[in-house]
């Protein structure tokens, strides 16, 4: 899993919440190309035309208010029209339509934001690696350490399946990672594959967890 492109087709009233939506998922190697983040103040898309057609899935965000925006509507259209899989992410399963009316989706959950990023990291898990029902697609996150004088890469490796990681949120168990230059572990809510905070080991004592 490395180097996929997702597309985020939205409306521009809804950019805040995609950004929401999106913050750990952009923390994965692969792209991910929010449309309204890259259209200029005329709202021209025009440019982003070579993005979606090179991407490896299209996420199309259907809320109440942008169900009927016509960007919406062309880039699924086009996404479908060159065979790249759609993922519908919607405030409730009728504003699916269309060629999409049948498709799995993500409900949006305004309420509770993890469980939205959650079920959206399991959908984009089965569309860009669809090993069979009982594999693991192996998914990380790579980043320097963020310890001053040290900078080397840690890598946190997300080997359990969603059911898993789902289990070790609700039980506050969180993953790690550790840094192989200093000895720092790394926390993240499995849930959302999001950053909790550092331990550091200094001459073999941990010190208290940071979250910077």
């Amino acid at each position: 899993m490395s180097g996929e492109r997702i597309y985020v087709s939205h409306a521009s009233g809804d950019l805040e919440l995609v950004q929401c939506l999106f913050s750990t998922v952009k923390n994965f190697p692969f792209g991910v190309h929010i449309a309204l983040e890259e259209a200029d103040t005329s709202r021209s898309r025009k440019r982003l035309e070579g993005r979606l057609a090179n991407s490896d899935v299209v996420v199309a965000v259907l809320t109440d208010d942008g169900v009927d925006d016509p960007w919406i509507n062309q880039e699924v259209g086009y996404a479908l029209a060159k065979g790249i899989p759609v993922v519908p992410l919607y405030d409730h399963e009728e504003l699916r339509g269309g060629f999409i009316d049948d498709v799995d989706g993500v409900t949006i959950d305004r309420a509770d934001p993890t469980r939205t990023i959650f079920d959206l990291l399991g959908r984009l898990r089965t569309e860009l690696a669809p090993l069979g029902a009982l594999s693991v697609p192996n998914w990380y996150v790579r980043f320097p350490c963020t310890v001053p004088d040290c900078g080397q890469p840690v890598t946190l490796e997300i080997t359990q399946d969603q059911a898993t990681l789902w289990k070790r949120h609700e039980h506050g168990k969180p993953l790690t990672a550790s840094c192989e230059g200093c000895a720092s572990t790394y926390y993240f809510d499995p849930a959302t594959i999001g950053y909790i905070s550092r331990e550091r080991t200094i001459e073999g004592q941990s010190s208290s967890r940071s979250r910077s």
